[in-house]
Parts: structure tokens; sequence; C-alpha cells
């Protein structure tokens, strides 16, 4: 059957698109937050509440829109988002994952004064 706001095909297309994010958003944040609980379970939830409060969108142009939404986020997760450990009240250790350190980029201590 055809639904309101595009062909089969467009609705297909759609469907499988919105189900490859629902997986990539939920394996980044698997990655992002490994061994934090607490941000696993919050991320789980959200990532789900978004989907299922969107469950009955039918506009294709809308749906591609939230699709945009939802691969920017998982793009902004995956290279933004670094985890840090408490390791006392005044200290924080950061953990970076291995596709976040970038290679051959000089690090200057001083600041530089700007002319």
């Amino acid at each position: 059957t055809r639904r309101k706001g595009g062909s089969c095909s467009e609705t297909l297309g759609s469907h499988i698109k919105v189900l490859q994010l629902f997986k990539t958003l939920h394996r980044t944040r698997q990655q992002v937050f490994k061994n934090d609980t607490r941000a696993l379970e919050a991320a789980r939830i959200k990532i789900n509440e978004e989907f299922k409060s969107n469950k009955s969108e039918t506009s294709h142009k809308k749906i591609e829109e939230l699709i945009k939404i939802g691969s920017d986020v998982e793009l902004l997760l995956r290279t933004s988002v670094v985890q840090g450990i408490h390791t006392d009240h005044n200290t924080l250790k950061l953990v970076p994952r291995k596709e976040l350190l970038i290679e051959n980029v000089p690090y200057c201590d001083a600041p530089t004064q700007k002319k």
C-alpha cells in the first residue's frame, strides 16, 4: 500500500535508513560511554525516546530531516565526546578513545602573541 507523503520505495528506503541510524547510534553509544553504566543507560533511553516519539512520522521530508539530525548527533558523539574519570575530588583523568587521537599534530606549550 502507498502511504501519504511518498512512494513505497521512498518509504522503504527511509525505513531502512532509520533502522541503520538507530543501530549505528546504539553502537556509537556503546563505544563512547564504555564502562560508564549511567551514561550508557541515559543515552540508551534518550535514543529510544527520540525514535519512539517520531515513530508515526509520515512526511518523507521530515523523516529525512530527522535522519540528518540523528547522523549529526552520531558524528558529534563519535568525534567529540571524551570520557573522564574522577581520580579524587579535584582531579579528572581523561580517557580518549584511539580514534580520537590525532598523530603528527605539533603541540606548542607556550602561548603565542597575536600581532
